[in-house]
């Protein structure tokens, strides 16, 4: 009879069948979650990372970059940025490796809308980006990052935050559905984890060689660097908001065509 139980019993995070799309999402949140924390390496890499590379730059190169010691102020919106593209690559890996493993082919099966399995994938890399901001600010604060910003421009600049990590997050889960396997997945991504190196995120637009200052100007990191930089200093952003925030959103809508257009056939 237990064996017959066994045999019979719905996988561990996988919602019941006629689950609506509130009760799958949470049940794939958690499936993702959980996978999260099962994988130890993916989990040390979240947390050692955003520490490794705010020590890199303003202990290592801060000193060079900086002489009054206030690089850190500079740097940490770049790092988060930063941060956030390496937190939501593993997305294009998990996503893939549901629809290569068959995964996906089951929870197609179910009553439950399969798309429930991105919205879990998503959410719970947003949640897991919002984690290494507030490690990568903590970090940052101990090395003497001071903050200028009031209420609002808290709550501005964290907005801003969000929208990008929805946003670069949205665009891996697309590149998970478009690649042919994890492998492919991992690289194809690699070239959006540049983006703000060739940006205002660590030193300012104009030091850039005068032949790049135009590319790094037209690209979406310079904006939502420059935007949380000013908010977080409790300065006027100006149109730097604006134009992160339309970043964002057609980033978004991009992600978004390509997920609607390729979930369907994968």
């Amino acid at each position: 009879m237990s064996a017959q139980a066994n045999l019979t019993a719905r996988p561990a995070f996988e919602p019941h069948p006629g689950a609506g799309a509130f009760t799958a999402s949470r049940v794939f949140i958690g499936r993702s979650m959980h996978h999260s924390l099962r994988d130890g390496e993916g989990l040390l890499l979240a947390i050692v990372l955003p520490v490794m590379l705010m020590l890199l730059f303003t202990v290592v190169f801060g000193g060079a970059i900086s002489s009054d010691g206030r690089y850190v102020d500079f740097v940490t919106p770049g790092i988060i940025v930063l941060c956030s593209g390496f937190g939501a690559a593993s997305v294009a890996v998990s996503v893939n490796r549901d629809v290569t493993g068959g995964a996906m082919q089951r929870f197609r099966s179910l009553s439950a809308p399969a798309s429930a399995c991105l919205v879990g994938h998503v959410a719970a890399s947003v949640l897991r980006n919002l984690f290494a901001t507030a490690l990568v600010l903590g970090v940052a604060l101990l090395l003497g990052f001071r903050p200028q910003a009031d209420a609002w421009q808290w709550i501005a600049a964290i907005g801003v935050v969000l929208a990008w990590i929805v946003a670069v997050t949205v665009v891996f889960a697309a590149i998970g559905l478009l690649a042919s396997s994890p492998e492919s997945a991992n690289g194809y991504g690699f070239g959006i984890l540049f983006l703000p190196y060739l940006s205002s995120a660590f030193v300012p637009l104009d030091t850039l060689p005068a032949w790049l200052q135009p590319a790094a100007a037209a690209q979406p990191v310079t904006p939502l660097t420059d935007a949380i930089r000013s908010l977080l200093a409790g300065q006027d952003p100006g149109g730097q908001l604006g134009f992160a925030l339309l970043w964002c959103a057609g980033i978004v809508a991009a992600g978004a065509l390509i997920v609607a257009w390729r979930f369907p056939r994968r």
